[in-house]
Formats: structure tokens, sequence, C-alpha cells
């Protein structure tokens, strides 16, 4: 493969920016991203900047980089502390990390990139400093079938717990975890 997997750099934010408005552009994005395309493009350069900045220990970024410079993809995991409310609104029950902003472009898809990206950063959750983290998760939407298959396929296997969609209480997302090796 002739991607370079790595971490987001800060100075990259204005790629970081790029990549998501794409990301938020595509057909599965309303089931996939609890953001829009039309309130992200209007956020000022010093959310992206901030964005591509991370937090370190705490958030991490990575991306698929062609040999042109281009970026065909994205996985970010956070770390979620035990007791804290995650953005789904419910109660985190252990110290975990949670894998978010998944995106691969269209053209890339099926190639094993995001089997690459999610490894890099299941690495980076596993390495981490502190106590460890046992387990790191996802949610994907239950009308997704391409976007669970590619996760199994990455390790993460269905917990049983399901939450309402954000933005459509009808629909549910499903939550995926993979246990430390």
């Amino acid at each position: 493969m002739d991607h370079v997997i790595r971490a987001v750099r800060a100075e990259e934010w204005e790629k970081v920016k790029e990549l998501r408005l794409l990301a938020l552009q595509d057909p599965a994005a309303p089931i996939a991203f609890l953001e829009t395309y039309e309130r992200s493009v209007k956020e000022p350069d010093s959310f992206w900047m901030q964005r591509a900045a991370g937090r370190p220990g705490e958030v991490r970024q990575f991306v698929a980089e062609a040999p042109d410079g281009s970026w065909s993809g994205s996985v970010a995991v956070l770390v979620e502390e035990a007791g804290s409310i995650d953005f789904m609104e419910t109660v985190v029950q252990q110290r975990q990390g949670h894998v978010v902003g998944v995106f691969v472009r269209a053209e890339q898809r099926g190639s094993g990139l995001l089997g690459r990206l999610m490894a890099a950063a299941l690495d980076w959750a596993w390495s981490l400093d502190g106590p460890r983290l046992e387990r790191v998760r996802l949610y994907v939407h239950e009308q997704n079938p391409r976007a669970q298959a590619a996760y199994r396929k990455a390790g993460f296997v269905p917990t049983g717990v399901l939450v309402p969609f954000a933005t459509d209480p009808s629909a549910r997302e499903m939550e995926m975890a993979v246990s430390r090796p």
C-alpha cells in the first residue's frame, strides 16, 4: 500500500478542515456523523486549528496520506473517563477509547485503508500512559451495514448496547467495541 498512516500535526489544520468537509458531503454523512456540512463550513479557522492540535493523551487523529500528500482517510480516537457523559448523553462506565470521525474517500474504500487507520488508532490507545484502556468503542447507525461490516473486519463486535440516534430518536446507534489484546 502506498499510503502512509500517521498522526495529524497541529499545523495541518487546513487539511483537517478540507477532509472533514468532504466527509460531511458524503451520501452516508447524515447517518455517519453528528455534525453537518452546513454548520461545519461556517466554523472559524480557530475551530479547525484546535481540532488539528487535539489534546495530548486525550485525543489523536490519524490520516492516510497518499504519495502526493493528499489525504485519503481519517479516524480519531478520544479517551473517555469513567463517570463522564459522552456525546450520546450516556454515562461512561469505564475509562476507554472512543473512535469517532471515521472517513475514507469513496475511491479508496475496500483498499484496506480503514483497517490500517483503525490499527494505528488502537495502537495509540493501547500505548497510553496512566490507567490502561481495556477497550475501545464506537457507535454506528443501525442502518449503516457497510460501516458495520468494516468495523467487524477491524475487530469490533456489537456489545448489545443501543442508543437513540441524536438527530432522529426513532433510529438507533449500535455500540461496537474491541478489547485490549
